[in-house]
């Protein structure tokens, strides 16, 4: 599989795919060629009517706010100048604009790396009232007059640590009554942070603190060592052009992957990537048909796509989009080894150097 750079209807310019570029070449795509898809869009395709900007004003404007603010905000939203980035917000939009489970999932999944979180009673809720077509307020009603998780099943072992459980448990509920029923039933099992994506976290991480099945790196050391890829540090970002912010962005350093290591915070989706993207999915010696040497560049592509999109449907997170640009470095660097010999993780790096080559102190060409 060749993925092809360019959207025909975009951009006049040769149909090469990612691996056919430089690093400069692909920072030069990435500065001022990609195409990126942007909140608005997808609000667009999900709701085409000509009220949309004021249904999503009147979505979120909470009382006593400033209504001259509140359009401001949504404004910024319809000019791709930012996104919104509250959970809660994006609920309220799903609803205003009679969105099913399918395209609010996508829709949070687009903003803030996770759709619909099952296990969270909040969002379980909303995902219910979503299916039964009724209004963010009869949602947060409902909600309201239920146990709350952590007080209620503090202490008591989970019934079920899988989201699919907890899926198939409330899938065919038709009212509020057996809703209800259930919601106390399973009340042990929810949970706020997302446990399939610690795993993995968890196994890539390990892999990078002991390289060697001996030495084990502090978090500092394994951040610096493996996770800095010629990223600027700080947190300055003015001068920066919108690809850059983008992409610096939630980067992530030792502070960060502590708070996962603890459980304090849920594993972010660019950080779930790049530990991908580090260690090429090599975690222990057994076999792995990525190893054969009969796969064309093309197969192995292919085979780590499919593998990645798995890992990104399991965590409960959106796949990849090639007009996203985090996304599409992702693609970029899986396409290593097609007539080279560099390393997916050195992939990337050579492109974040040539985009930040002020910073970084070194030029790619």
């Amino acid at each position: 599989m060749r993925i092809e750079l360019t959207q025909q209807s975009d951009l006049e310019v040769n149909q090469l795919s990612a691996a056919d570029l430089t690093p400069a070449m692909a920072a030069r795509y990435l500065s001022g060629k990609i195409h990126l898809r942007s909140f608005w869009e997808l609000l667009r395709r999900y709701y085409p009517g000509g009220d949309l900007r004021d249904r999503v004003i009147r979505a979120v404007g909470q009382p006593g706010d400033d209504p001259k603010s509140t359009a401001r905000r949504v404004r910024n939203w319809e000019q791709g100048k930012n996104a919104p980035t509250s959970r809660e917000d994006l609920f309220r939009i799903a609803f205003a604009l009679s969105l099913n489970e399918e395209e609010a999932s996508g829709l949070l999944g687009m903003c803030t790396d996770y759709g619909i979180h099952y296990r969270n009673g909040r969002e379980l809720t909303y995902a219910y009232c979503l299916r039964r077509g009724v209004s963010y307020e009869q949602a947060a009603e409902l909600y309201a007059s239920l146990p709350d998780p952590d007080r209620s099943a503090a202490g008591k072992p989970a019934r079920f640590s899988d989201t699919q459980q907890i899926v198939s448990v409330f899938a065919g509920v038709q009212d509020d009554r057996e809703f209800i029923r259930l919601y106390e039933e399973y009340l042990d099992s929810f949970g706020t942070l997302h446990q399939r994506a610690w795993n993995y976290f968890d196994r890539f991480f390990q892999a990078l603190v002991s390289p060697d099945g001996e030495e084990r790196y502090s978090i500092d050391k394994a951040a610096q060592t493996y996770l800095s890829l010629h990223m600027p540090s700080g947190s300055r970002r003015q001068e920066y052009t919108l690809i850059q912010r983008m992409l610096k962005q939630g980067w992530p350093n030792a502070t960060k992957l502590k708070n996962i290591c603890a459980h304090r915070e849920d594993v972010p989706r660019k950080l779930l990537l790049l530990l991908y993207i580090i260690t090429e999915n090599v975690l222990d010696d057994a076999y792995d048909e990525l190893d054969e040497t009969y796969l064309s560049p093309e197969e192995l592509f292919e085979e780590h796509w499919w593998r990645v999109n798995l890992m990104l449907r399991e965590c409960g997170m959106p796949t990849l989009d090639p007009r996203n640009a985090y996304d599409w470095l992702v693609l970029y660097s899986l396409n290593s080894g097609v007539g080279q010999d560099e390393a997916m993780g050195e992939r990337m790096e050579a492109v974040i150097a040539a985009l930040f080559p002020g910073e970084t102190g070194r030029e790619i060409t």
